[in-house]
């Protein structure tokens, strides 16, 4: 049998573009291999926040005692981080011999059907799910919602999280057009959380069109909070002085309010305690997201790839307090809007790093230092360019005094290329010498 690295370089070369928006040819796929659900489906689409979503849900369900399959995207070191059982990553085993059911349904009765990268690996994992006997399942759209391969499956409760500007070249030029890329999520009479203050109207149009059931955020329920502790209200159902979410950031607290929604609307079919949501939100933890990693300097991960998430970086950044010089690595791929991205966080960097990416769709680091230097116009600011995210987190290292903090951002591979050899434990020369 072929091994998951096999299975993966092979279908990197399966279909003649990399992103194709149609669904026929992966629902055909799944039609043949019977993939099916049975439990409720939770799909989360957005712009940014839908990792965090899934993760505070997943939390939930598990200390209420429900059997989970989570299928997050993209992973940050390893494939298998793609597809989490009741908490934990898919086996290799399990997905190897997924893949070979997706290759044998795919190539079916002389009639070969191309998959994309995305859509034959989406197969694959919900096959796995398919084959366990899960309480619920929660799906992260890939890329929009309306086309995307998640969307095969038919979603009990649907949330959409913040929309922003991102791939606008796929999904459209603006916030309406994005909104209603995202809104293909909805489903007729079933539950639809929209956890953006602001919704775009095409959101809110679609809802109506198709009768969703829309729990809007201000509307249909409410967060409110204190330094302490915060509480959640809608529709029948009430949650007070809960501890703020392990993961850390000021936009957490958005995403929480729209999964106790998804919650309420469900909760005939998933009961849920109000202790389980306690210690749920507790307990939740998601590598790469506003992750501060204890030591010295102080080092700070965030996977911002778009400058909506940017913003958000830059905003908990300054709420963090004074550090003597802020050290950032950066690699970013070459369709984000990357002079937006640096003109919200260049205010607080010191020092840039800015880094090559292990793939073709990645800037160069002289790319990226190019459009830095173009809106640059503080004088005390050094920048210089490094191989890979390893090694500008090294040479960032090299150059931080114990006071200092690190931040790398601006994509998947730039957190992950600092994670390949695990949560890295800083100590600054300083400290190591003496």
């Amino acid at each position: 049998m072929k091994k998951l690295a096999d299975w993966l370089a092979y279908c990197e070369h399966l279909h003649p573009v990399a992103i194709d928006m149609t669904l026929e040819r992966v629902q055909t796929v799944a039609r043949r291999m019977q993939i099916s659900f049975s439990c409720p489906v939770i799909t989360v689409s957005g712009t940014n926040g839908k990792g965090s979503t899934c993760a505070m849900l997943e939390a939930i369900l598990l200390q209420a005692g429900y059997q989970t399959g989570v299928y997050t995207s993209p992973h940050l070191v390893h494939f298998e981080e793609r597809l989490r059982l009741s908490g934990n990553p898919v086996s290799t085993t399990e997905l190897e011999a997924a893949f070979a059911r997706v290759e044998r349904a795919r190539c079916q009765n002389d009639d070969t059907i191309s998959l994309t990268y995305f859509e034959f690996t989406t197969l694959a994992i919900l096959d796995v799910m398919h084959q366990h006997k899960l309480d619920v399942v929660v799906l992260e759209v890939g890329l929009g919602g309306r086309l995307d391969a998640v969307n095969i499956v038919e979603p009990d409760c649907a949330i959409i999280t913040s929309v922003d500007l991102d791939h606008t070249a796929l999904l459209g030029p603006d916030r309406e057009a994005i909104g209603f890329e995202k809104a293909g999520i909805m489903r007729t009479g079933k539950p639809v959380v929209v956890s953006d203050p602001l919704p775009p109207q095409s959101v809110l149009d679609r809802a109506l069109e198709v009768e969703a059931d829309l729990w809007r955020v201000g509307v249909d329920f409410n967060v409110s909070g204190d330094k302490q502790q915060w509480g959640w209200a809608g529709r029948g159902r009430r949650y007070s002085g809960l501890a703020y979410p392990s993961l850390r950031g000021a936009n957490q607290l958005v995403n929480a309010g729209g999964v106790l929604a998804a919650l309420t609307a469900l909760r005939e079919r998933l009961p849920i305690t109000a202790q389980a949501v306690r210690v749920g939100l507790l307990v939740v933890d998601l590598p790469g997201r506003f992750q501060i990693v204890p030591g010295q300097p102080t080092l700070v991960l965030d996977v911002a790839h778009n400058p909506h998430a940017v913003a958000a970086l830059t905003a908990n950044l300054d709420a963090m307090g004074f550090f003597p010089t802020t050290h950032a690595v950066f690699g970013a791929m070459a369709d984000k809007d990357v002079v937006a991205m640096l003109g919200r966080i260049n205010p607080l960097v010191d020092k840039w790093y800015f880094t090559d990416l292990p793939t073709p769709r990645a800037s160069s680091a002289a790319q990226l230092q190019q459009q830095w230097q173009a809106l640059d116009s503080r004088k005390d600011v050094s920048a210089q360019l490094c191989l890979d995210p390893e090694a500008a987190l090294q040479a960032a290292l090299a150059a931080a005094d114990p006071a200092d903090r690190i931040v790398v951002f601006g994509s998947f591979y730039t957190v992950g290329g600092v994670l390949q050899g695990g949560v890295p434990r800083l100590a600054a020369k300083h400290l190591s010498q003496s």
